[in-house]
C-alpha cells in the first residue's frame, strides 16, 4: 500500500521523528478517508478537485488555518513521494497556495514566574521528579517530544550536559545549569530507581507504574504546576521553551548559538524570539524615559 511505503520513506530517508511521522500519516489517512467517501478508492488517484474539496471541508468544520495549511503540506509531500516513485504523474496539491497566517504573539513567563514555578515541587519522589522535569525544560529549552524520548544514558551528570537527538538526524549537546544539574542528580541517583519498581526501561523520566512517561502525563504535570503557580496563561512545555529562548536573548546570548541549542533548522524560527526581546526593550524605554 502506498501509505505504508510512504511511512517507511519518512522514517528511513527523511529521518523524521516518530511523532512527526505519525502526524503526516494521520493527515494522509484522514484525506484518504475523505476521498473514499467521494468515490475515489485509492488516495493516489485523488485530483486537485478532491484536495480543494477536502480543504474546504476542514474550514467548514471550523479547523484553524494553521491546521488546514499543515494538512495541505502533508498532502503535497505525500504526492511528491508518489511522483518520485513514478506512481503518479502530477501533484494535485501543487497549484494550491497556503494562505498566510497571522503570527500569534509568543507567550513566555517572566523570570519571577519561572522562580515561583521552580519553588513548587516538594521533596516527595513525585516532587523531585517534577522538579527535574521543570528544571531540564527551562535549562535546555528542549521540546516536549525530546524530553519524553530522552534516555537515562543521554544525561552526563559529571560533565553537566545532555545529548538530545532532536526532531531530525542531527544530535546536539546542551549544557545544564547548576540548579538543573542538582535537580537531575537528585532524581537520577535517589528517585528514578525507586519509581521503576524493579522494572527496566531506558526512558529518563518514568511514571508511578515504572513505565516511560507519556505525552499526556507530561501535560498533566504542566497543568498541575501552572495552576499552583497562579499563572495567567496555560503552562505547556512550549511556554517554558519560549521562556528559555527569550531569557537567553535578554541576557546576551547570540541568535546563532541559540539556534544550535534549540535545534532550529531555520534561523528565522530563532529570530522570532529576538523580535519579542526588542519589543520588550521598547516597552521598557517608553515607560521609563521621561522624553519617550
Amino acid at each position: 500500500m502506498s501509505i505504508d511505503r510512504y511511512e517507511a520513506y519518512l522514517k528511513n530517508e527523511r529521518k523524521m521523528s516518530a511523532n512527526t511521522v505519525q502526524a503526516y500519516i494521520r493527515d494522509i489517512r484522514h484525506f484518504a478517508e475523505f476521498v473514499s467517501g467521494r468515490g475515489v478508492a485509492d488516495v493516489s488517484d485523488a485530483s486537485n478537485a478532491e484536495v480543494v474539496a477536502y480543504l474546504m471541508n476542514l474550514k467548514t468544520a471550523g479547523r484553524s488555518q494553521s491546521t488546514v495549511n499543515r494538512k495541505l503540506a502533508s498532502i503535497r509531500i505525500f504526492f511528491e513521494f508518489l511522483q518520485r516513485d513514478g506512481l503518479v504523474n502530477t501533484n494535485p496539491a501543487d497549484e494550491i497556495k497556503s494562505p498566510k497566517i497571522e503570527k500569534k504573539e509568543i507567550e513566555f513567563l517572566s523570570i519571577e514566574e519561572i522562580e515561583r514555578l521552580m519553588s513548587l515541587p516538594d521533596q516527595t519522589q513525585k516532587g523531585q521528579r517534577d522538579r527535574a522535569i521543570l528544571e531540564l525544560l527551562y535549562a535546555t529549552g528542549i521540546r516536549a517530544s525530546e524530553l519524553i524520548q530522552m534516555k537515562a544514558g543521554d544525561v552526563n551528570l559529571r560533565m553537566g550536559f545532555i545529548k538530545c537527538d532532536g526532531e531530525h538526524s542531527k544530535a546536539r549537546i546542551i549544557p545544564m545549569g547548576r540548579l538543573c544539574r542538582k535537580a537531575m542528580e537528585d532524581y537520577i541517583l535517589d528517585v528514578r530507581d525507586k519509581m521503576l519498581r524493579g522494572k527496566e526501561t531506558e526512558a529518563l523520566f518514568v511514571n508511578y507504574m515504572g513505565e516511560a512517561m507519556t505525552r499526556q502525563g507530561l501535560w498533566k504535570i504542566m497543568k498541575e504546576y501552572g495552576e499552583l503557580a497562579g499563572l495567567k496563561i496555560s503552562l505547556t512545555p512550549q511556554i517554558i521553551r519560549n521562556s528559555f529562548a527569550v531569557h537567553m536573548l535578554q541576557n546576551g546570548a547570540d541568535v546563532k548559538s541559540l539556534q544550535e541549542l534549540m535545534g532550529h533548522e531555520d534561523i528565522a524560527a530563532t529570530q522570532a524570539y529576538l523580535a519579542v526581546t526588542k519589543n520588550r526593550i521598547k516597552d521598557v524605554y517608553d515607560k521609563a524615559h521621561p522624553r519617550a
